[in-house]
């Protein structure tokens, strides 16, 4: 994986969800927020990031700076993705095609942030197995890192990307 440097970058972020976390000492109950959060510059860079505080506030900061040493490089094709692929994490599988131009994102919540906010305009998802937020981000971020160019597979084959496309 290649890192990228989030300083370079104007990232805009998304808050994915918050959940309330109790742990159980002998005093009593400890109360903790967890946050998830999208980031990305909507010109193909993408990463979410975990983050966990007693205030809200606090643990959005720490997944958006999690979410900033994460950051991936999605391939596109246009405004869309450059072929179908299916992003497995543990029980969360997500199906993402590509879509003629004008479509919008057809995407449920956790998948529709990260691909907003990783510049693809035109995209239809399916969530097939769990949809617990954090495994369809981290299903989708698989599946956005499986894409390939049509230069790098044409590379690979040893043909030129007339041959590859038809």
């Amino acid at each position: 994986m290649v890192y990228i440097d989030p300083n370079s970058m104007e990232l805009e972020d998304r808050v994915v969800t918050i959940n309330r976390v109790t742990k159980v000492v002998k005093g009593g109950r400890r109360l903790r927020f967890a946050a998830l959060v999208v980031v990305g510059d909507k010109n193909g860079h993408v990463g979410f990031g975990t983050g966990k505080a007693q205030e809200v506030p606090e643990a959005i900061r720490k997944a958006i700076e999690s979410a900033k040493k994460n950051l991936i490089e999605v391939p596109r094709a246009g405004s869309t993705v450059p072929h179908e692929v299916v992003g497995r994490y543990s029980g969360g599988n997500v199906l993402i095609k590509p879509a003629i131009e004008g479509s919008g994102v057809s995407a449920g919540g956790p998948v529709r942030a990260v691909m907003e906010l990783a510049g693809i305009a035109d995209v239809t998802s399916k969530s097939l197995g769990s949809s617990t937020p954090i495994n369809m981000v981290r299903a989708t971020i698989e599946g956005l890192t499986q894409l390939k160019r049509v230069e790098e597979v044409a590379k690979l084959r040893g043909k030129s990307v007339e041959e590859i496309i038809g």
